[in-house]
């Protein structure tokens, strides 16, 4: 085996950190991505159970089963649609996650909900909503921008929807400077 998945690496930031965890275990990566590691060797068990205590203490577990590994694919791909490919949000999110997952979007649905006690939808609903609080903590951009950004069809809905997740107003949350944001892997 020369892949590994990695629950809780959600980040570029992680990205890099596991990388230098893994350089400093000299194990040469062949490609890493948000919740998973391909190496240019196979990995042994040995090699698993160094791994893992080298990325324990930053907050990083191996997946070993299935499900647990789908689910991370899961969180992973849409983590990075809302930080890195907002463009593609105009797409319709079941499609979006069986084309890069290759698996058809009920049984990932009926996954992901029986594990994580919360639909596809409404996770997605809460990431949408932490990066908009991060765009408005950054205070360079007006909520007509950030809806625009993140393709609401307008500020009020963007508005509506923040105030049913979060219960504030985007405008209430400016002036609290953000002390309500949660990290990513936390959802």
């Amino acid at each position: 085996m020369n892949k590994l998945y990695i629950k809780n690496m959600v980040c570029n930031r992680c990205v890099l950190v596991v990388q230098t965890e893994l350089d400093k275990l000299n194990f040469p990566v062949k490609e890493i991505n948000l919740g998973e590691v391909i190496f240019q060797n196979s990995i042994s068990d040995d090699d698993k159970k160094k791994i893992s205590a080298q990325l324990e203490p930053f907050g990083f577990q191996l997946l070993d089963d299935d499900n647990s590994k789908t689910i991370e694919k899961i969180k992973a791909t849409l983590i990075d649609l809302i930080q890195n490919k907002h463009n593609d949000i105009l797409v319709n999110v079941s499609d979006y996650l069986q084309d890069k997952l290759h698996q058809d979007y009920s049984k990932l649905s009926n996954l992901f909900s029986d594990i994580e006690g919360i639909s596809i939808e409404k996770y997605f609903i809460n990431l949408k909503i932490e990066k908009v609080k991060e765009l408005i903590v950054y205070d360079e951009l007006s909520l007509s921008e950030i809806a625009d950004l993140l393709h609401y069809s307008s500020s009020a809905h963007l508005s509506n929807q923040f105030k049913k997740v979060t219960g504030f107003t985007p405008s209430y949350f400016k002036k609290m400077k953000g002390s309500k944001r949660i990290q990513l892997d936390k959802l």
